[in-house]
């Protein structure tokens, strides 16, 4: 069965979140969701989350799963409000309890933080089959930008978070901990082995200047195309082309606190006594 997709681009961190679902009035699941967070004033609201919910309210759909490809740096995740807006179960990588280890070392977490992915309620497996309504789905993990993302295959279509950008744009940077060249070269091929006419939705799109805003490809169009990883393009080519680009980058805007959101499932730290919740700052430390 074919899904039905629907985006939601968020134009203040150029990331694309998903409803998939099998029919009007049948069942969904929620992929890559936003809380919209200010980085001056340290506040969050809701309104990229609400138009999910007005989607999925409209349309009568159940929310079975809230997915995530994996723990973002460049925004912070809604899956914990929108569990409490429209149920459903959030759903990462099992190999979340790499990333929380590494990320509560750094930012000192409390005591009672458990870095073995129990924030979650459920990891995934690679090649974990699991449904959405009428809709069969196949979790693949695709390691290198982080050692925790997956990819979501639903009938003729694959999700693929980070791990690909539209062809002019590339391929995702894996200079964050636990991030690998080598291990993303692997996953974009497993990726590009599916049929040509395979769909894939990215996750973000940063478009060269005169480009609309696009996050729909194929795999024929990425193997033939993508400026980064077309077919040809060597493992070794590959991870010395990725490891200059990545010296160059700059720390996305919001790793700081989307991190320790959303290695949480969407959750804030807990308030400390005087009532109020804080993200922390490592200085020099990254």
């Amino acid at each position: 069965m074919k899904p039905q997709i629907q985006a939601f681009f968020d134009d203040a961190t150029w990331t694309v979140s998903y409803v998939v679902f099998d029919q009007p009035g049948g069942h969904c699941a929620v992929v890559d969701s936003v809380l919209d967070y200010d980085p001056k004033s340290g506040r969050t609201h809701t309104n990229s989350a609400l138009r999910i919910v007005e989607f999925v309210q409209t349309h009568g759909l159940t929310v079975q799963w809230i997915l995530e490809t994996h723990a973002h740096a460049d925004h912070l995740s809604a899956a914990h409000y929108l569990r409490s807006k429209l149920g459903g179960r959030i759903a990462i990588g099992s190999a979340i309890a790499q990333v929380q280890g590494v990320f509560q070392k750094l930012f000192h977490l409390e005591p009672a933080f458990r870095p073995d992915g129990s924030q979650f309620d459920h990891l995934l497996q690679d090649n974990e089959v699991f449904r959405i309504g009428r809709l069969e789905a196949r979790a693949l993990a695709v390691p290198g930008h982080t050692p925790a993302c997956m990819a979501f295959q639903i009938g003729d279509a694959v999700l693929v978070g980070d791990t690909l950008f539209m062809p002019d744009v590339g391929t995702a940077r894996c200079d964050f901990p636990g991030g690998n060249a080598r291990a993303l070269y692997q996953s974009v091929r497993k990726l590009l082995s599916l049929p040509g006419e395979t769909r894939l939705f990215m996750c973000h799109d940063y478009p060269p200047h005169g480009r609309a805003i696009a996050w729909q490809t194929t795999v024929a169009e990425q193997r033939a195309h993508n400026i980064h990883v077309h077919d040809g393009v060597s493992e070794d080519d590959f991870v010395a082309m990725r490891t200059r680009r990545d010296e160059t980058l700059e720390m996305p805007v919001l790793i700081l606190p989307s991190v320790q959101v959303n290695i949480r499932a969407g959750e804030m730290p807990p308030p400390e006594d005087n009532g109020v919740t804080y993200l922390k700052i490592p200085i020099n430390a990254l």
